[in-house]
């Protein structure tokens, strides 16, 4: 299948709208060149995507930070020439050859998170999230309203299929998640692991996340700096974008891609640990 010429032409008119745009620093416009353009936009996935889905957000979005959406999980691997550079610049060097290892969740560690702030003087609330794409559909970008109910639909049948017992095991994310890819499997891909249609969230897709009171840590002119040297994402308390409130902050794991699922959750909570001894120490 090809991308037909309307798309082909649409394509070339965002590449060169990316060009004049003088202000624009996405990594989008960074990776996507002239070169790359002319290999990649007359191809077309199994599901009708093409590198006009691709890059379609970032081309009206000139002020986006990365710019550029997989339409499908086949995207990865079709338009790679885009992908994989942009993968690599914002995954800290993940490159083309690199794999992510396979999954741990951690089921035999557990025991090693301790309890970080018993007297509850610092953290405030704690979240663990990861993400998902259901096996066989489009993602995001492409996907229609038949293709949102019929999703809707097949994940309401399996809820009703599961007996009150086992609504126990989805309390908690591990066995969750284990439960639901038996009824519904997940997108994956053999490097990159598990897929969503950001490439910023690809491998592990897991934000581990605190809120956490850091009044003193935070006035620290190098707070930033310590946070990053840990691997740690900084956020206000309203998400990405946000402000600070009170000297409270959401700290995250940084890194997605190129470890495990439970390193993942570790990277935050052994970074947690050691604000809060800062934090601490400062008296």
């Amino acid at each position: 299948m090809a991308a037909p010429p309307d798309v082909v032409k649409k394509i070339e008119d965002g590449f060169a709208k990316l060009q004049a745009a003088e202000d624009c620093k996405s990594l989008l416009k960074k990776h996507l060149t002239k070169a790359v353009v002319d290999k990649l936009k007359r191809k077309k996935t199994r599901l009708g995507a093409t590198l006009l889905d691709v890059i379609q957000s970032g081309v009206e979005n000139l002020d986006s930070g990365v710019g550029l959406y997989a339409p499908d999980a086949e995207a990865y691997t079709m338009f790679a020439d885009l992908f994989n550079p942009v993968i690599e610049e914002y995954h800290n060097g993940f490159k083309a050859t690199d794999s992510q290892p396979p999954m741990d969740l951690g089921e035999k560690n557990l025991g090693e998170l301790t309890n970080l702030d018993p007297e509850n003087k610092f953290i405030v609330s704690t979240r663990i999230r990861c993400g998902r794409s259901l096996a066989g559909y489009p993602f995001n970008p492409c996907l229609t309203e038949a293709n949102y109910k019929n999703m809707e639909k097949r994940m309401q049948d399996i809820f009703k299929s599961i007996k009150d017992d086992e609504l126990k095991v989805l309390g908690r994310l591990i066995k969750g998640l284990n439960f639901i890819s038996t009824k519904a499997p997940f997108a994956r891909h053999p490097r990159l692991g598990w897929l969503t249609f950001c490439p910023t969230n690809l491998g592990t897709t897991v934000r581990a996340s605190v809120h956490i009171k850091l009044p003193k840590v935070s006035a620290k002119p190098e707070f930033k700096q310590i946070c990053s040297d840990m691997k740690l994402q900084i956020r206000g308390i309203h998400g990405e974008h946000s402000e600070s409130a009170e000297g409270i902050y959401d700290i995250s794991n940084k890194q997605r891609l190129g470890l495990t699922e439970y390193q993942a959750v570790r990277q935050m909570y052994d970074g947690v640990k050691k604000l809060i001894e800062m934090e601490t120490a400062e008296g």
